[in-house]
């Protein structure tokens, strides 16, 4: 009996330390998830800056090759309102997580943070082709530039 009555505090002290443990797995957990749906709102907005800025230094060379080279890069960038929208979503998230994160679930937090991803991925990809389109619409533009330099003055097209 008196061997019994010492191994009582022993149990107490497990079972202590599986409850405490438990809770601190769960908070542990669904603060890394909380984590994950910042940084992926942070990450989507950032590339969606990203688009819009290459979309932007883009114009320019859009402008400095004739219309017929430049007429599918100009269609490409009239996705501003794209970027738009997607700025609105990050935006929507961001309010989303100040007034539900606190009551959120792990699962709901982690299929928030996998939407953004998503998008992310979607966007990135998006902005790739971007990129590539850039650098062969530079490309163009040089060429032309080096033509137009080679050509008599008296040939060179006029801004009319």
């Amino acid at each position: 009996m008196n061997s019994l009555i010492l191994y009582i505090p022993l149990v107490i002290l497990a079972l202590a330390f599986v409850v405490f443990g438990g809770k601190l797995w769960r908070a542990r957990t669904r603060h890394r998830a909380f984590v994950r749906l910042l940084d992926n709102a942070d990450a989507l907005e950032k590339v969606l800056h990203q688009a819009r800025d290459r979309m932007q230094a883009m114009r320019k060379v859009v402008g400095r090759v004739a219309p017929d080279i430049g007429a599918e890069a100009q269609a490409s960038l009239d996705a501003e309102p794209l970027v738009q929208q997607g700025l609105r979503n990050v935006l929507e998230h961001r309010l989303w997580i100040a007034k539900h994160a606190e009551q959120a679930s792990v699962g709901e937090l982690r299929q928030a943070a996998a939407a953004l991803e998503r998008s992310h991925a979607q966007i990135a990809g998006q902005l790739g082709q971007l990129e590539r389109a850039g650098a062969e619409l530079d490309e163009a533009a040089r060429a032309v530039a080096e033509q137009e330099a080679r050509e008599p003055a008296a040939l060179r097209r006029t801004g009319d």
